[in-house]
Protein backbone atom coordinates (compact mmCIF):
# COMPACT_ATOMS: atom_id res chain seq x y z
CA UNK A 1 0.00 0.00 0.00
CA UNK A 2 3.27 2.46 0.62
CA UNK A 3 4.84 1.70 -2.69
CA UNK A 4 0.99 2.52 -4.23
CA UNK A 5 1.09 5.68 -2.49
CA UNK A 6 4.57 6.95 -2.82
CA UNK A 7 3.97 6.14 -7.00
CA UNK A 8 0.79 8.55 -6.99
CA UNK A 9 1.59 11.25 -9.44
CA UNK A 10 0.97 13.96 -6.61
CA UNK A 11 2.74 12.24 -3.99
CA UNK A 12 5.83 12.25 -6.07
CA UNK A 13 5.55 15.86 -7.07
CA UNK A 14 5.48 16.99 -3.25
CA UNK A 15 8.34 14.50 -2.36
CA UNK A 16 10.32 16.03 -5.62
CA UNK A 17 9.61 19.99 -4.54
CA UNK A 18 10.81 18.55 -0.85
CA UNK A 19 14.08 16.79 -1.91
CA UNK A 20 15.07 19.76 -4.55
CA UNK A 21 14.46 22.37 -1.58
CA UNK A 22 16.80 20.37 0.66
CA UNK A 23 19.12 20.15 -1.51
CA UNK A 24 19.42 23.41 -3.06
CA UNK A 25 19.94 24.02 0.98
CA UNK A 26 22.71 21.62 1.57
CA UNK A 27 24.50 22.67 -1.74
CA UNK A 28 23.85 26.02 -1.04
CA UNK A 29 25.24 26.19 2.63
CA UNK A 30 28.66 23.85 1.00
CA UNK A 31 31.53 25.96 0.55
CA UNK A 32 32.95 24.62 -2.43
CA UNK A 33 36.40 24.37 -4.82
CA UNK A 34 36.51 23.35 -7.82
CA UNK A 35 39.88 21.63 -9.60
CA UNK A 36 40.19 20.82 -13.20
CA UNK A 37 38.55 24.60 -13.29
CA UNK A 38 40.38 25.11 -16.93
CA UNK A 39 38.88 21.91 -17.94
CA UNK A 40 35.78 23.13 -17.76
CA UNK A 41 36.39 26.39 -19.29
CA UNK A 42 36.98 24.67 -22.15
CA UNK A 43 33.73 22.76 -22.66
CA UNK A 44 31.61 26.15 -21.98
CA UNK A 45 33.56 28.01 -24.64
CA UNK A 46 33.71 25.01 -27.16
CA UNK A 47 29.73 24.35 -27.59
CA UNK A 48 28.02 21.28 -26.51
CA UNK A 49 29.12 18.79 -24.78
CA UNK A 50 28.46 16.29 -22.86
CA UNK A 51 28.62 15.93 -18.65
CA UNK A 52 29.16 12.27 -17.33
CA UNK A 53 29.57 11.08 -13.39
CA UNK A 54 28.34 8.25 -11.95
CA UNK A 55 24.84 7.49 -10.27
CA UNK A 56 26.06 7.68 -7.22
CA UNK A 57 27.10 11.23 -6.79
CA UNK A 58 23.47 12.44 -8.85
CA UNK A 59 22.16 14.72 -5.41
CA UNK A 60 25.71 16.45 -5.98
CA UNK A 61 26.09 17.31 -9.24
CA UNK A 62 23.73 20.50 -9.33
CA UNK A 63 26.94 22.19 -7.55
CA UNK A 64 28.99 21.87 -10.42
CA UNK A 65 25.85 22.89 -12.91
CA UNK A 66 24.87 26.09 -11.10
CA UNK A 67 28.88 27.33 -11.17
CA UNK A 68 29.07 26.50 -14.80
CA UNK A 69 25.57 28.35 -15.42
CA UNK A 70 27.42 31.53 -13.22
CA UNK A 71 30.27 31.48 -15.76
CA UNK A 72 27.85 30.69 -18.97
CA UNK A 73 24.29 32.16 -17.89
CA UNK A 74 23.01 31.20 -21.17
CA UNK A 75 24.31 27.48 -20.85
CA UNK A 76 21.60 24.72 -21.03
CA UNK A 77 20.91 21.12 -20.32
CA UNK A 78 19.30 18.28 -20.16
CA UNK A 79 19.80 14.70 -18.17
CA UNK A 80 18.69 11.77 -19.40
CA UNK A 81 16.53 9.49 -17.05
CA UNK A 82 14.29 6.32 -17.32
CA UNK A 83 11.09 6.24 -17.95
CA UNK A 84 10.46 4.54 -14.55
CA UNK A 85 8.45 6.23 -11.97
CA UNK A 86 11.82 6.88 -10.54
CA UNK A 87 12.77 8.86 -13.32
CA UNK A 88 10.32 11.28 -13.71
CA UNK A 89 11.03 11.56 -9.49
CA UNK A 90 14.57 12.45 -10.54
CA UNK A 91 13.68 14.45 -13.33
CA UNK A 92 11.28 16.70 -11.41
CA UNK A 93 14.25 17.53 -8.63
CA UNK A 94 16.47 18.31 -11.55
CA UNK A 95 14.26 20.94 -13.28
CA UNK A 96 14.41 22.97 -9.35
CA UNK A 97 18.32 23.45 -11.06
CA UNK A 98 17.63 24.38 -14.61
CA UNK A 99 18.24 21.05 -15.96
CA UNK A 100 15.60 19.42 -18.23
CA UNK A 101 15.16 15.40 -18.40
CA UNK A 102 15.04 13.59 -21.26
CA UNK A 103 13.44 10.19 -20.88
CA UNK A 104 14.87 7.27 -21.99
CA UNK A 105 17.79 4.45 -21.04
CA UNK A 106 20.48 3.62 -22.60
CA UNK A 107 20.72 0.14 -23.89
CA UNK A 108 22.43 -2.94 -21.43
CA UNK A 109 22.51 -6.42 -22.58
CA UNK A 110 20.67 -6.43 -25.45
CA UNK A 111 17.81 -4.65 -23.55
CA UNK A 112 16.57 -0.95 -25.62
CA UNK A 113 14.58 -0.11 -22.84
CA UNK A 114 13.68 3.31 -24.58
CA UNK A 115 17.20 3.56 -25.60
CA UNK A 116 16.98 4.25 -29.50
CA UNK A 117 14.30 7.13 -28.79
CA UNK A 118 16.81 8.68 -25.98
CA UNK A 119 19.72 8.38 -27.94
CA UNK A 120 18.11 10.52 -30.61
CA UNK A 121 16.47 13.29 -28.18
CA UNK A 122 19.93 13.62 -26.81
CA UNK A 123 21.38 14.20 -29.93
CA UNK A 124 18.51 16.75 -30.68
CA UNK A 125 19.69 18.53 -27.60
CA UNK A 126 23.96 18.48 -28.50
CA UNK A 127 22.32 19.24 -31.98
CA UNK A 128 21.04 22.63 -30.74
CA UNK A 129 24.11 23.63 -29.19
CA UNK A 130 23.62 22.53 -25.29
CA UNK A 131 24.80 19.73 -22.64
CA UNK A 132 23.94 16.50 -21.85
CA UNK A 133 24.50 15.47 -18.42
CA UNK A 134 24.28 11.34 -18.12
CA UNK A 135 24.83 8.64 -15.05
CA UNK A 136 26.16 5.74 -17.45
CA UNK A 137 25.60 3.29 -14.74
CA UNK A 138 22.10 4.60 -13.89
CA UNK A 139 19.25 3.72 -13.33
CA UNK A 140 19.96 0.89 -12.21
CA UNK A 141 23.79 -0.62 -12.27
CA UNK A 142 26.04 -2.64 -11.91
CA UNK A 143 27.33 0.06 -10.01
CA UNK A 144 30.31 2.01 -11.88
CA UNK A 145 29.98 -0.37 -15.13
CA UNK A 146 29.28 2.26 -18.30
CA UNK A 147 26.73 1.83 -20.58
CA UNK A 148 27.59 2.33 -24.22
CA UNK A 149 25.40 5.20 -24.63
CA UNK A 150 27.38 7.97 -23.40
CA UNK A 151 30.29 6.59 -26.23
CA UNK A 152 27.95 5.98 -28.47
CA UNK A 153 26.34 9.80 -27.83
CA UNK A 154 29.40 11.14 -28.30
CA UNK A 155 30.46 9.20 -31.39
CA UNK A 156 27.38 10.25 -33.26
CA UNK A 157 27.50 14.43 -31.95
CA UNK A 158 31.12 14.70 -32.42
CA UNK A 159 30.80 16.77 -28.80
CA UNK A 160 33.30 16.13 -26.08
CA UNK A 161 32.76 13.93 -22.56
CA UNK A 162 33.71 15.83 -19.32
CA UNK A 163 33.94 13.37 -16.74
CA UNK A 164 33.46 14.70 -13.41
CA UNK A 165 32.76 13.97 -9.83
CA UNK A 166 31.98 15.43 -6.54
CA UNK A 167 32.32 14.78 -2.83
CA UNK A 168 31.27 16.50 0.31
CA UNK A 169 32.73 16.71 3.85
CA UNK A 170 29.35 16.18 5.85
CA UNK A 171 27.52 13.67 4.04
CA UNK A 172 25.38 10.19 4.55
CA UNK A 173 26.23 7.33 1.64
CA UNK A 174 23.26 5.42 1.64
CA UNK A 175 22.57 1.39 1.42
CA UNK A 176 21.25 1.94 -2.65
CA UNK A 177 22.72 -0.54 -5.17
CA UNK A 178 25.06 2.35 -6.01
CA UNK A 179 26.34 3.80 -2.52
CA UNK A 180 24.17 7.23 -3.23
CA UNK A 181 25.87 9.96 -1.34
CA UNK A 182 23.34 12.54 0.55
CA UNK A 183 25.13 16.02 1.13
CA UNK A 184 24.42 17.31 4.73
CA UNK A 185 24.25 21.28 5.10
CA UNK A 186 27.34 23.42 6.31
CA UNK A 187 30.21 21.10 4.91
CA UNK A 188 33.23 21.42 2.32
CA UNK A 189 32.92 20.50 -1.05
CA UNK A 190 34.99 19.96 -4.11
CA UNK A 191 34.55 19.13 -7.74
CA UNK A 192 36.74 18.08 -10.06
CA UNK A 193 36.35 18.03 -13.64
CA UNK A 194 38.71 15.76 -15.70
CA UNK A 195 40.37 16.12 -19.08
CA UNK A 196 37.63 16.47 -22.05
CA UNK A 197 37.21 13.04 -24.27
CA UNK A 198 36.99 13.33 -27.48
CA UNK A 199 35.60 9.77 -29.35
CA UNK A 200 36.04 9.72 -33.29
CA UNK A 201 32.93 8.21 -35.00
CA UNK A 202 33.71 4.78 -35.26
CA UNK A 203 35.58 4.53 -32.14
CA UNK A 204 33.07 4.44 -29.85
CA UNK A 205 33.92 0.88 -28.66
CA UNK A 206 37.42 1.90 -27.77
CA UNK A 207 36.32 5.19 -26.01
CA UNK A 208 34.01 3.49 -23.10
CA UNK A 209 36.78 2.16 -21.18
CA UNK A 210 38.52 5.14 -20.77
CA UNK A 211 35.28 7.52 -20.30
CA UNK A 212 34.79 5.39 -17.34
CA UNK A 213 38.49 5.34 -16.26
CA UNK A 214 38.30 8.99 -16.25
CA UNK A 215 34.81 9.58 -14.36
CA UNK A 216 36.28 7.03 -11.48
CA UNK A 217 39.40 8.82 -11.18
CA UNK A 218 37.45 12.04 -10.81
CA UNK A 219 35.20 10.50 -7.88
CA UNK A 220 38.28 9.06 -6.53
CA UNK A 221 40.37 12.22 -6.54
CA UNK A 222 37.65 13.98 -5.17
CA UNK A 223 37.09 11.26 -1.94
CA UNK A 224 41.01 12.03 -1.66
CA UNK A 225 40.55 15.78 -1.56
CA UNK A 226 37.45 15.49 0.75
CA UNK A 227 37.82 12.27 2.98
Amino acid sequence: MLKRLLRRPSVQALLASLLGRYLAFALGTTRWTLHGEAHLAAVLAGGPAVDAFWHERLPLMPALWLRAQAQAPALRGHVLVSRHHDGRFIGSIMRRFSVGAVHGSTARNGQDRGGAAGLRALLGVLAAGEHVVITPDGPRGPRRMAAPGVAQLAALSGAPVLPCAAQISRRITLGTWDHMVLPLPFGRGVLVCAAPITVARDGWEAALPAIAAAMTEAAGEADRLCP
